[in-house]
């Protein structure tokens, strides 16, 4: 395995914490900052909006640029929005070093995935994916806890001084360990990436991305309440119930990013259709502790399992032009994400009830099997001439 996979993996590690950590950090912040604690969830949403906003627009601003040294820059500017939100005397700095690091976030992960499967040789381009998501998986099971309980001992500065020191790691390792790629003969230009977005099949695979992953954290997003309220266990085991749900994110990523090496449309089939089927299963039985502990490892094993299959697929279909595509699915993540935060928080907000988010997610979820069916029906033509077309570039 190259080693600038792992350097790859340590800043998606950061970029994971400083994305998912404050959630945990929300009390302090609203205490230290005099702020209602609704004023200070915009940290976290003001985060996720700006992580679409880099996505799309630092990715297509650099796409004439040798990646490595981009890939460098955004780290720089990643630890450049840790260190002020540590040092941050309002609010409103808080704010602007949450927006500074989430610019980063979306560009860091499309080109990082280019440049993970360029590392490899071309059958383990999904593992290579999945070992730079690794870093976001782990983030979710041992940095969000140790980085929660830091910021309640310390005060939540310390944790952004420590996510920025993670920062200065993933930057010597990257500009030490990732090998510049070989240039080519065709300068790359964003006309020339924006070709991408003429396929269909890339617009059908960012669809699925928003409403896969939007199933899921319609789910997730407000599962403290239904394990307490629902289930009956106590507040003090959730960090431990959402360790395990951080598992099976772990899980999930490695072998999806196997089995998509075999084949990307039945793994990402198999995947959703098995995650349609848990949050049914999870609906039905929120009431019983054994089933919810099994469920949630399950949860986050199908629902990030996707993750590699995903970001693969949208790389294929975009053909010589990944780099804004890979930008573009990041960013429908981060939509998804959005998306079903807001349409559990609907059905909460309706009087339907903690378990509601699980239903309205397994039905964001199946919607997202039937395009996926879709997308891999239009596919079956293209691929059953596609020998011919390789050996036609081939002479």
């Amino acid at each position: 395995m190259p080693l600038g996979l792992i350097a790859l993996a340590i800043g998606a590690f950061g970029i994971g914490l400083t994305e998912f950590v404050i959630m945990g950090l929300l009390p302090e912040v609203a205490t230290d900052f005099a702020v209602a604690e609704a004023t200070a969830g915009w940290l976290i949403s003001g985060y996720a909006l700006s992580v679409v906003v880099g996505a799309l627009g630092l990715t297509a601003a650099t796409t004439r640029l040798p990646r490595k040294p981009v890939l460098v820059g955004l780290v720089v500017l990643f630890i450049a929005g840790n260190v002020l939100t540590a040092l941050a005397p309002d609010y409103t700095t808080a704010m602007i070093g949450r927006i500074l690091a989430a610019l980063s976030h979306g560009a860091f992960f499309g080109i990082g995935s280019v440049v993970a499967a360029d590392l490899v040789e071309p059958a383990k381009k999904a593992r290579a994916i999945a070992i730079m998501f690794t870093g976001l998986t782990a983030a979710n099971v041992f940095g969000v806890p140790f980085g929660t309980f830091l910021g309640q001992q310390f005060g939540w500065r310390s944790t952004f001084w420590v996510i920025s020191v993670i920062g200065v790691v993933a930057l010597a390792g990257i500009a030490a360990l990732v090998k510049a790629p070989q240039t080519s003969g065709e300068q790359v230009s964003l006309r020339h990436e924006l070709r991408a977005f003429r396929s269909a099949q890339v617009w059908l695979s960012l669809t699925v991305t928003v409403l896969a992953y939007g199933g899921m954290f319609g789910a997730f997003t407000y599962i403290a309440y239904t394990l307490t309220g629902v289930t009956g266990f106590d507040a003090s085991a959730v960090p431990w119930l959402l360790v395990l749900f951080g598992l099976g994110l772990v899980a999930g990523n490695a072998i999806g990013g196997r089995l998509a090496d075999r084949s990307i449309d039945r793994t990402l089939l198999g995947f959703i259709a098995a995650l349609v089927v848990v949050l049914v299963a999870f609906g039905v039985l929120a009431w019983s502790q054994p089933a919810t502990i099994v469920i949630l490892v399950l949860m986050g094993g199908f629902g990030f399992g996707t993750v590699p299959g995903l970001q693969s697929r949208i790389m294929q279909y975009a053909g010589g032009a990944p780099t804004l595509a890979s930008g573009a699915n990041i960013g429908a993540f981060n939509v998804g994400n959005a998306l079903g935060a807001w349409a559990g928080g609907v059905g909460i907000t309706a009087g339907l009830g903690y378990t509601s988010p699980i239903w309205i997610g397994a039905a964001i979820t199946a919607s997202a099997l039937v395009v996926m069916g879709i997308a891999a029906a239009l596919a079956r033509p293209a691929r059953a001439v596609s020998p011919t077309t390789l050996t036609v570039a081939t002479v």
